[in-house]
């Protein structure tokens, strides 16, 4: 007991899968898919250490559920597991997909009484369909389709994988010369690869009714020499905005209202004003990313509301252009885009026309993909 810890890989982009949002964030009630595996591996009181690698966009966001050893994954699955190994200290390490997210807890006490030094316990299914190769078909007897978790000698694993690049552990002992142990494999440890996956994966739970709401605000002075944009809109104006960007105070509000309900962090922290790449940037495209980054991590955008506090320009002759602007970025409803407009009544820099406030709300639901 406790001479085993577990790394849990879960920093891919789901670029197969066919949905907005990755796979390791379909919620499960109310935790995402990657904490769900987590927790059902936890509850065995087998692992002296559990390991989690993430998508580096996504690693603060990951710890604020839990406490796990929770590290950046790389550019390939084997440049993860090369990430998490350093955290490793115990003799054996068992490593597991979190697409592989019905847990068998059978399987896995049998990966763990097959354990052996300088080897691999890897569960294997045998092959029961006629298959071809090359366009004719071969002994399927010979066949065995191989499944996560593995278990194995954290050393030799980690010398194994000097020898190549492979897609799992069994192959880099094996290109070693080192033994890989064949344990009987589960009907349960079915990966999710495609989204039509999703129908035989009966330990998943539908996400819980959750509705977050996040407010954002920006202010922006006037500056002469540069265009007025403006929740996407290029106004007539003989101002723009002083800023690090073009200056789109509507869109960064905007910005910060999704990075608050998502739990995300803020703006300044995704498009910092001290790096050069975002050096008159087009506010459209940092609201395209974070959008896309909202979704991926297992949100669908409800609505929102913009509040624009401005004594000039005149904002209602664009109030409509914005709308449709704001819809087509979010993938969502013109009519679940609401622009309004006020003055500052003379008061204040806004009433000295010195410059622009914006407010903005909105509002996210779990990614409802058992409807699908």
């Amino acid at each position: 007991m406790h001479e085993i810890s577990l790394i849990l890989l879960t920093a891919g982009n789901s670029t197969r899968f066919g949905l907005p949002t990755k796979k390791q964030w379909l919620y499960q009630n109310d935790i995402p898919l990657w904490f769900f595996v987590a927790k059902k591996f936890e509850k065995m009181n087998i692992f002296k250490k559990i390991v989690v690698v993430g998508n580096s966009s996504e690693i603060k966001l990951m710890k604020k559920f839990a406490d796990y050893c929770i590290i950046e994954g790389g550019e390939s699955r084997q440049e993860s597991l090369l990430n998490a190994l350093k955290q490793i200290e115990t003799p054996y390490v068992m490593v597991s997909d979190v697409a592989r997210c019905c847990i068998d807890e059978a399987l896995v006490k049998r990966l763990i009484e097959a354990k052996k030094e300088n080897a691999c316990a890897v569960p294997a299914i045998k092959v029961s369909d006629t298959v071809y190769y090359g366009g004719a078909p071969i002994d399927r007897e010979k066949l065995l389709r191989i499944q996560t978790p593995q278990l194995s000698d954290t050393q030799a694993l980690k010398d194994s994988l000097k020898n190549g690049e492979f897609t799992d552990e069994s192959s880099a002992f094996h290109a070693s010369g080192r033994e890989v142990i064949f344990v009987k494999g589960s009907n349960a440890a079915t990966k999710l690869t495609y989204a039509d996956d999703l129908k035989n994966l009966p330990c998943l739970q539908k996400p819980a009714d959750c509705t977050k709401t996040g407010f954002g605000i920006d202010i922006h002075p006037f500056i002469r020499g540069k265009d007025m944009v403006l929740c996407g809109v290029k106004i007539d104006s003989e101002f723009g905005f002083k800023a690090h960007s073009d200056g789109d105070v509507g869109i960064h509000a905007l910005i910060d209202a999704l990075l608050g309900a998502s739990s995300l962090g803020d703006i300044g922290e995704l498009f910092p004003d001290t790096d050069a790449a975002y050096k008159g940037a087009d506010s459209r495209e940092l609201l395209k990313k974070v959008t896309k980054l909202v979704k991926g991590v297992g949100y669908e955008i409800t609505n929102c509301d913009i509040s624009i506090v401005a004594q000039i320009p005149k904002i209602s002759p664009y109030k409509e252009q914005m709308e449709r602007v704001v819809s087509d970025i979010l993938g969502i409803s013109k009519s679940r885009v609401n622009i309004k407009a006020t003055t500052a009544e003379k008061m204040g820099f806004v009433g000295r026309k010195e410059g622009v406030a914006v407010y903005a709300t909105v509002n996210l639901n779990y990614f409802k993909w058992e409807r699908l």
